[in-house]
């Protein structure tokens, strides 16, 4: 008979040890073995840190375990093992169940709250994604909380706004709020700020946006007519009509709140930069919805642009970063736990990069996106207005704009040569094709040829439960049914692992730099939009503007919703070792290396840039949607300073010297004091 030596050890994750009693039976093509208990006399076999089974044992049943090797379900010949594989996936079946928990969106969990989740996916500290403690302290840590009762409550002026600013020197926050009136700077968020996915090729005017030569001429540089332009390619729209007949917020009756649905046309100059050129605030045009114009009024312009900010903030939040990478990402993530078992090499490829997605997800249901939720507290949208958003956007949600370079081009804008500004679109095609080549890479060991994908009967369950679920059902989102190719399929992979990965973190972790200073990114506005020219005043403005309550919860928000986690795991970082066969490991190395010489490149292009782009570095990209949100890992403290004349009070950051500052584009600072606050 012959002997076999075989290691158990434990996961490190807190409570992840056990006193129960473990056995072990090797399984095999001529039988199995007896049930042998392993115990070591008066030794603590399986404390925290011994046994990476990557699951919660939780009950008295009796958990089955396959060793780490990675199986297709034609690669089990033994009944047990099929046994194995359905028992477990009919298991999942029942806990990971489909629920619709608003008409017309994709579907999601059937969990009310966190605490109804499966063990193996919820948070180890729900603490530590509760939304209303953590936006709460991270007012009080910016030092804001005063203000944060004060609805209805008017700024001063635009330099009353700084009272709740916190500024950090030579970060993009302080150069937004320096720059924010610009129009190179309003201009420049379409390309790389916290939204760089709306703008897109201007091929023709569209006749609800009746601009004419006469209007723009002084603001085109090439002496050619504006249909000229239009056809060289140098005129660009962001058009916000997605937003038109959205109900405005409604639930505070002593703060009447607006929302608007305007165009904006673009022009790249002689510099290749892009500036706006006219806006029009409402879809359908008439005597009481002017073209703004850059050579009107300047508070004409200057609140037709703080409109178009205001408008690109609720896309952006509900569409860009809610919609199109949080309820996918939770769409794949149920997916893939209802149809893939755990020893199925694509289940082992995707798992880190659903890391806790459906407990953020069910805990913003519970907390910040329901009714009554923090989202209603300062966001104009809120009250029901971004349920609409998204029930209006699933038309546009399809698979080829999930494709990252595909939507670049359908939008006209893949040439470096016309825009060469547009970091967005370059770092996001290079971490797209490292991604892509990991996956074939993956897919290349365990499928040796098209026939293979296609008979994979569990495969084809995870991508049909995507469209039928997910995608409603609906053709025309472009979803396939089957994969029935390698190419196919690593496309497919890419998709998912970048929209839950590199997307995400390309429209998140920017929020706090772009907008933190209120005026360049109102969460909601508290006067209609004008309807004639030459009557906007700067008092105009400023009561059109968040008030101090709203202003204090929108930066507690983007404050909390930009920060890394202590253990963040970055694209490529694999700590859970699902895989253990040499060639996945080779493959991992090659994606490391990959990635690595991508952060090489965008830090060298980044160096002195008044606004380096970071984002979509391989170093900042968290592997899923989900972190903890971190609001006490830094302190305001306040210090005297006493002078010959007067005494003056100094607020400092205290930053953690593991915390990311403000600005996502900082590395790591040592532990030290920044005067911020004069």
């Amino acid at each position: 008979m012959p002997s076999y030596t075989v290691t158990v050890a434990t996961g490190s994750q807190w409570f992840a040890g056990t006193d129960d009693y473990v056995y072990l039976t090797l399984q095999g093509t001529d039988g199995c073995s007896d049930r042998h208990l392993l115990d070591k006399p008066f030794y603590n076999d399986f404390e925290r840190g011994a046994f990476p089974c990557y699951r919660w044992i939780t009950d008295e049943k009796e958990v089955v375990l396959r060793d780490g090797r990675a199986k297709l379900p034609r690669d089990d010949k033994t009944q047990i093992l099929k046994q194995h594989r359905r028992k477990e996936l009919e298991s999942r079946q029942k806990m990971y169940r489909w629920k619709e928990w608003h008409p017309g969106f994709p579907l999601s969990i059937d969990a009310h709250s966190h605490s109804e989740l499966p063990r193996d996916i919820q948070f180890d500290n729900e603490k530590g994604i509760d939304f209303i403690l953590n936006y709460t302290k991270a007012m009080e840590n910016l030092y804001v909380n005063r203000f944060m009762h004060m609805f209805q409550s008017s700024w001063s002026d635009f330099a009353d706004f700084e009272r709740i600013f916190v500024r950090i020197s030579n970060t993009i926050s302080e150069y937004v709020m320096q720059h924010w009136r610009e129009d190179f700077m309003f201009g420049y968020q379409f390309l790389n700020g916290c939204n760089p996915v709306l703008i897109r090729r201007c091929t023709e005017i569209p006749k609800k946006l009746p601009v004419t030569m006469d209007m723009v001429e002084c603001s085109l540089e090439r002496n050619l007519t504006l249909e000229e332009e239009v056809k060289q390619g140098n005129i660009f729209i962001v058009d916000y009509e997605l937003l038109d007949g959205v109900d405005a917020n409604k639930t505070d009756p002593c703060t009447v709140q607006y929302l608007a649905a305007p165009i904006c046309l673009l022009y790249k100059n002689l510099e290749k930069k892009i500036v706006p050129i006219a806006i029009q605030l409402g879809q359908r045009p008439g005597p009481d919805n002017p073209i703004f114009l850059p050579s009107d009024a300047t508070y004409d312009w200057l609140l037709a642009k703080i409109w178009v900010r205001s408008s690109d903030f609720h896309i952006h939040q509900t569409v860009t970063h809610l919609l199109r990478t949080h309820l996918v990402s939770e769409v794949f993530s149920i997916a893939m736990f209802r149809q893939l078992p755990a020893v199925h090499p694509l289940f082992k490829l995707l798992v880190p990069h659903m890391r806790f997605t459906i407990a953020i997800n069910t805990k913003a249901r519970e907390q910040l996106i329901c009714e009554c939720g923090l989202f209603d507290k300062a966001n104009a949208t809120g009250g029901g207005g971004h349920v609409q958003m998204v029930q209006k956007a699933m038309k546009d949600l399809t698979y080829s704009s999930l494709c990252f370079p595909e939507e670049i081009k359908a939008k006209g804008m893949d040439s470096k040569e016309d825009i060469p500004y547009y970091y967005y679109r370059d770092d996001g095609i290079k971490v797209w094709e490292a991604i892509k080549s990991f996956a074939e890479d993956v897919i290349h060991i365990y499928y040796e040829s098209d026939e293979v994908v296609c008979e994979d009967v569990e495969l084809q369950a995870f991508v049909k439960d995507i469209y039928v679920y997910g995608m409603r059902g609906v053709k025309a989102s472009g979803f396939p049914k089957m994969i029935r190719t390698r190419e196919t399929l690593a496309e497919y992979l890419t998709v998912i692992m970048f929209t839950t990965s590199a997307q995400h973190a390309a429209v998140n972790f920017g929020q706090y730099d772009w907008c933190s200073w209120i005026p360049n990114a109102p969460p909601t506005m508290r006067c209609p939009p004008p309807t004639e020219k030459g009557t906007v005043t700067i008092e105009q403005i400023v009561e059109s503007l968040p008030d101090r309550g709203r202003s204090c919860w929108h930066l507690g928000a983007v404050w909390a919703l930009s920060q890394f986690q202590d253990t963040e795991l970055f694209l490529g970082m694999y700590p859970d070792e699902h895989f253990v066969e040499k060639p996945v490991k080779e493959a991992m190395a090659k994606f490391r290396k990959n990635l690595d010489e991508i952060v090489s490149t965008i830090t060298e292009r980044n160096k002195n840039k008044k606004l380096p782009y970071y984002y979509l570095s391989p170093d900042r990209i968290p592997n899923s949607v989900a972190r903890c949100l971190r609001s006490n890992t830094w302190a305001l403290v306040k210090v005297e300073k006493v002078t010959e004349k007067t005494k003056i009070e100094v607020w400092k950051l205290i930053l953690d010297p593991l915390q990311q500052t403000d600005s996502c584009f900082l590395p790591p600072q040592p532990k030290t004091s920044r005067k911020i606050w004069k």
